[in-house]
């Protein structure tokens, strides 16, 4: 009934299975990757033809956590996976850029891929399985897919590159220095197609030589699914590219001086205009038959192409009029909100964020329900790209693919940066609004990011910028990289790479290369350009910030104390109790965990001094021969009961009330009576011992003996 096929390989400490033939068979492709015990199912179905006047490829990937895979029952009230989390988002993502252009050009029929993680061993990390079933699935399905490709993570320790290491080494490195990278690559038999990556101040050669080492892991891996093809592919789908030449060449004498004229106009939303007008110019000029060819937006994508990246390999000028390694003009603004913790606005060229930071107490943290298992993040950065942004009128929804994506590349970028949670116990939230656009907001989200939690307090170890380099490549082999790519330049070039990081080193790196032809030679000296570019930005940031500003007065102060573990109970009562009526008497947040550790929050000072004496007189043990305030409690015959030390209680005797000789206790003494007592010690039961005679009772000094003995 089945015709199953299988492919097995050992791959670093795991062994790499790829399945297909008995799962999904309607399908175009389904395979089933499995490394050690983490298995992921990857289906792909096209369309067999495209939909009418449709000018663009729609492809669509989507990636799925099955909390059964992990023996788990998804939290909430629906117990069931509902929207997709943060993880399934970016790793859609992940899986997409890669596999995007190596579809043949002009292929617009609808493709569908779906990742399902059927089982995790909560060792290896289901993203990369993912990858490679999406990968092989596509290989065969006979779609006209350019692959394979495969994909790794590195990690980088004692300056050793890992393959794939455990899903618990890349989980919290900011809190993990042993541990310096968590880098994914995805390439193929020739060339690498994308890099995503969280750094922890790794230089140029080490990232590059990360990057290499990944490449060249994932050659077996290729192999494995050429090898599953050759038995198992179905026949390739009958597409030739469309040949629009003869278009092309009515729409270049009809118009490329006229986009060539656009594009030499310096502001964007003039540019833009002029070049939607060069379009209308020459469509007016021709026939009803080129104006119905579906092809038309193909051709005029092209000429844009040539006009823009001819000119910038042969001239070594871009639209702007900068040459290939200039950055836009910046402007830095820290402070600008007067009831907001931090603010910044960061402005480079026509790209400007209005970056946010908010400082909060632990139960502001954000709780992960992960499947390999629940977390706490103490830092948030979230993104928002509104139309107005780039001068449109556009829908507003909750955030898309794309916010979410950009954020995390900005969270990498500076979580490396930010102080120990022991060191400064705040929540961090930062959020960026995209005020205007043109040319990569994620790394003015970075530099704002920075901006803005030194102007919150956040004593960072060191300012982080980031810069988008591009990259043109022409068919004979000459190439230009660029700095601080444009839109248009992003759009119409070969490569769009983003690096952030301080002046020691990288933070985070992305890379997304839509040609297969990227040498170590170009990917070395796009690192070197963005050093530069990224050094420069630094500099012009420290205009308006070079260190931690002073924290707001709205933003809540947070002390820590560490208790034993064997009090904690104590400091929470029974029921709660205690913890209750420390926050009520002192007006303060108390938050305590496993550990012993006690964050107490206000923006009063003197509500976090008195929490902190409640919990302090509980916690601490009396010290014998030290002198303390109390009152007394109880008297009795031979002598009077003193709280003396938070709930503990001491006996006076009679005997040490006064230097004479008492009849009974009352005589001098009265309950609710305060007064100054020192620690003798301990009698043999464990019973505490006070004496209020050696202690002068006006001052709570201490008498030396001779005043003793003259009382």
């Amino acid at each position: 009934m089945f015709k199953e096929v299988k492919k097995s390989m050992q791959w670093g400490e795991e062994t790499l299975t790829l399945e297909t033939g008995k799962v999904a068979r309607q399908a175009d492709g389904s395979v089933i990757a499995t490394l050690g015990e983490t298995s992921v199912m990857a289906n792909v179905t096209f369309a067999k033809e495209p939909k009418p006047g449709q000018d663009f490829f729609p492809l669509t990937v989507h990636y799925q956590e099955k909390y059964y895979a992990a023996g788990k029952v998804p939290g909430g009230f629906f117990k069931r996976e509902a929207r997709p989390t943060e993880k399934e988002t970016l790793t859609a993502r992940l899986i997409d850029r890669p596999i995007r252009p190596l579809f043949v050009s002009g292929f617009k029929n609808e493709v569908l891929v779906m990742c399902t993680v059927l089982s995790h061993d909560l060792v290896n990390d289901p993203d990369i399985v993912a990858m490679i079933a999406a990968s092989a699935a596509l290989t065969i399905s006979g779609a006209p897919f350019m692959g394979p490709i495969a994909g790794c993570r590195v990690g980088y320790s004692d300056g050793e590159y890992i393959l794939n290491p455990d899903v618990e080494d890349m989980h919290d490195l900011r809190n993990n220095p042993d541990q310096r990278l968590d880098l994914v690559v995805a390439g193929t038999k020739d060339a690498v197609m994308m890099v995503e990556s969280e750094a922890y101040e790794l230089s140029e050669d080490e990232m590059l030589g990360a990057v290499t080492f990944a490449h060249e892991q994932i050659q077996p891996v290729i192999d494995l699914i050429i090898d599953l093809a050759e038995d198992t592919a179905k026949e390739p789908f009958d597409f030739s590219p469309p040949d629009y030449s003869a278009l092309y060449d009515a729409v270049k004498a009809a118009g490329e001086d006229k986009v060539r004229a656009a594009y030499a106009i310096t502001d964007k939303q003039e540019r833009t205009a002029a070049v939607s007008a060069a379009k209308e110019a020459i469509k007016a000029s021709l026939t009803e038959e080129q104006l119905e060819d579906p092809n038309l937006g193909s051709a005029l994508k092209k000429l844009e192409a040539s006009v823009l990246r001819g000119d910038v390999v042969k001239t070594g000028k871009r639209i702007d009029g900068r040459s290939l390694d200039t950055v836009r003009q910046i402007v830095s603004e820290t402070g600008l909100l007067p009831r907001t913790h931090g603010s910044a606005l960061f402005t480079r060229g026509e790209t400007q964020a209005l970056v946010v930071t908010t400082l909060g107490t632990g139960d502001d943290e954000q709780i992960i329900d992960a499947l390999h298992g629940n977390f706490r993040s103490n830092f948030l950065l979230h993104y928002n790209f509104p139309p107005y942004s780039v001068g449109e009128a556009g829908r507003v929804g909750p955030p898309g693919r794309r916010e979410v994506g950009h954020g995390k590349l900005a969270w990498r970028a500076l979580q490396a940066v930010l102080p120990a949670p022991t060191d400064f116990p705040y929540t961090i939230r930062v959020v960026s609004e995209i005020t205007e656009s043109n040319g990569s907001s994620s790394m003015a989200s970075v530099c704002g990011g920075s901006l803005s939690m030194m102007d919150a307090g956040v004593p960072l170890k060191a300012p982080v910028a980031g810069v988008a380099m591009g990259l043109i490549l022409e068919d004979d082999g000459e190439y230009a990289v660029l700095t601080d790519i444009l839109g248009d330049e992003d759009h119409l070039g070969d490569m769009d790479f983003k690096v952030a990081g301080t002046e020691k080193g990288i933070t985070s790196l992305q890379m997304d290369i839509k040609v297969a032809g990227i040498t170590p030679e170009i990917m070395k000296k796009a690192l070197a350009q963005a050093k530069d570019g990224r050094l420069h930005i630094l500099n012009e940031m420290s205009n308006a910030l070079t260190e931690a500003g002073d924290f707001s007065i709205h933003a809540p102060r947070i002390e820590t104390m560490q208790i034993p573990t064997d009090k904690i109970r104590e400091v929470i009562g029974s029921g709660g109790k205690v913890i209750r009526e420390i926050v009520e008497v002192s007006g303060a947040k108390v938050d305590i965990n496993d550990d012993g550790i006690i964050k107490i929050a206000s923006p009063n000072n003197e509500a976090i001094q008195k929490a902190y004496e409640m919990i302090h007189s509980i916690v601490a043990e009396p010290e014998e021969g030290g002198i303390y305030k109390g009152t007394v409690v109880k008297i009795v015959d031979f002598g009077a009961f003193v709280n003396f030390f938070g709930k503990r209680d001491g006996l006076v005797h009679v005997s040490q009330i006064e230097n004479r000789r008492l009849n009974h206790p009352s005589d001098v003494l009265k309950e609710g009576q305060e007064v100054w007592v020192k620690l003798l010690g301990f009698d043999d039961r464990g019973k505490v011992r006070l004496s209020m005679k050696v202690v002068d009772q006006e001052t709570g000094e201490e008498m030396k003996k001779e005043e003793e003995a003259e009382g």
